[in-house]
């Protein structure tokens, strides 16, 4: 995928950090789809950054699916896991005693405070709060806590939380998307970096790494807004101490992704899982074309484009901030279109896993078999939305003489006691071809069915595509047939005679 860009920028760099937990979803797509094109339209840096210090809920198996998501979508990254970089470790698991020293510094400048206060108490107070109309977030209680009061909480076998001391001023930042936006203090209360047991929040080791890493630029969903002002805080504190080059990212959120009934997508939806687009067979440029269209244009009467044509206008001003629904069958059609223009020899290369997979083709497919494939796929390719549909479409070709099976429902309605002369004729008149190709195929036939029977072809031919394929929608009759072969044709067709029920 090309770097083409009137805008280079190589001191850009961004960062998509996802956590390793359960599959990865269309949302989370979108987010890296947006932070590596702005990557690549400026030419700059995109740091691929693994948030697992969530020890219950992350996993290994969900880590490797991430990586392979990325791969298979065709996002590369500058650094991170299996690329390097020079802040490596790029697993937040593995940076854990960089936390612990970032936390200690910032609790001996004062920026951060030890916080005895247990769940009942705090829930307590922000009952009252709400009672009384005010904001119910963190009230300060351990803010200025003298020794004594230490000491008597100690004594109670109570451990600290760190709390991270907001300052008593307005937070104001201008977001890519949205503009400026300003946040009062009463609305932003002192908030948890460090659990009681020692162990970091997502609160500050994302700022923490951010900082480190020198990310100019963070993109992310609008779900994470309400912390930015922490983090533009905090962002400031480790400049105080030290920790990274001093500067503050600039922040865009992007609008939610919004699934039926007008509601957020979420990871439970069905079809937010990206495995479920995989396993249909979308292809990863179809995909990421829709994907796009989620907040952002190329322009008002273009809705396609290739990832190269993104890279080159991707403008994250142009993202609008509305919510954007999540519509599966515009997602089809775009798939559908990226789909026809595959050349010959990728679509079908693109095919061959989804033959595999139910065991149409073997995990080395024969010259034979690959050059039928690279046959039918002419006459699949504009007919398809989805890669998967190429079994139900062309199966009938690859499948074993004794494994091939009509469909019930087609051949209840179809192979009647009306449909026994149609196949008898049929047999007959193929058994007597000398040229079986599609135009010699469909003059016998016509001949046979049509002028001869008088039947019109509507109901002459239907009974024979359910017969030679198994279902009432397939490939070109005619050519299908030539593929098969006469024998196996007239097979198919002295199979389903047997199975027609006698008038």
């Amino acid at each position: 995928m090309a770097n083409a860009s009137a805008e280079l920028d190589p001191a850009v760099r961004v960062r998509f950090c996802p956590s390793p937990t359960g599959n990865p979803h269309v949302g989370l797509v979108r987010t890296a789809l947006f932070n590596w094109a702005f990557a690549r339209h400026h030419g700059g840096t995109l740091v691929f950054r693994i948030e697992d210090t969530d020890a219950a809920r992350d996993s290994e198996d969900s880590y490797n699916q991430l990586l392979d998501a990325m791969r298979w979508l065709g996002f590369d990254w500058d650094e991170g896991p299996e690329v390097g970089g020079p802040h490596e470790p790029y697993r937040q698991s593995q940076r854990m005693d960089i936390y612990a020293d970032v936390a200690r510094r910032l609790h001996e400048a004062g920026h951060a405070y030890e916080c005895y206060c247990n769940t009942e108490e705090l829930d307590a107070r922000r009952e009252a709060a709400r009672a009384a109309g005010r904001p119910s977030g963190y009230d300060g209680h351990c803010r200025n806590l003298t020794a004594d009061q230490v000491a008597v909480y100690r004594q109670e076998g109570r451990l600290p939380i760190l709390r991270f001391r907001m300052p008593e001023n307005t937070i104001v930042f201008d977001d890519l998307v949205r503009g400026t936006l300003s946040f009062e203090p009463e609305n932003v209360p002192d908030y948890g970096i460090v659990r009681a047991n020692g162990a970091p929040l997502y609160t500050l080791v994302n700022p923490v790494d951010d900082a480190l890493m020198g990310i100019t630029h963070v993109l992310r969903g609008e779900d994470l807004l309400s912390s930015t002002p922490r983090q533009v805080a905090l962002y400031a504190a480790l400049a105080e101490i030290g920790v990274g080059d001093g500067g503050t990212p600039r922040f865009g959120h992007l609008p939610y992704v919004m699934g039926e009934g007008n509601k957020k997508l979420s990871k439970r939806d069905p079809q937010a899982s990206l495995n479920l687009y995989r396993e249909r067979g979308f292809l990863p440029e179809g995909l990421l074309n829709y994907l796009a269209l989620l907040g952002w244009s190329l322009s008002a009467d273009d809705d396609h484009f290739s990832m190269d044509e993104l890279v080159a206008a991707f403008d994250i001003s142009k993202v609008n901030a509305n919510p954007a629904r999540f519509d599966l069958k515009k997602c089809e059609a775009i798939n559908a279109r990226h789909l026809r223009e595959l050349a010959p020899e990728e679509f079908v290369r693109r095919l061959v896993p989804y033959l595999q997979a139910p065991g149409l083709l073997p995990a080395e497919p024969t010259a034979g078999q690959l050059d039928l494939l690279a046959k039918v796929a002419p006459l699949t390719q504009e007919r398809m939305v989805v890669l998967s549909e190429i079994v139900n479409m062309a199966g009938f070709l690859f499948v074993a003489p004794a494994d091939f099976a009509l469909d019930p429902e087609d051949a209840a309605k179809v192979l009647t006691a009306d449909a026994r002369p149609v196949l008898e004729a049929s047999i007959k008149a193929l058994e007597a071809l000398g040229d079986f190709t599609p135009e010699p195929i469909q003059a016998a036939l016509r001949e046979a069915l049509v002028e001869g029977l008088g039947i019109k072809p509507k109901f002459a031919f239907t009974p024979l595509r359910v017969a030679v394929t198994g279902r009432r929608v397939s490939p070109p009759l005619f050519e299908s047939m030539e593929l098969l072969g006469r024998a196996e044709t007239l097979r198919r067709l002295a199979g389903a005679l047997e199975a027609a029920p006698a008038a």
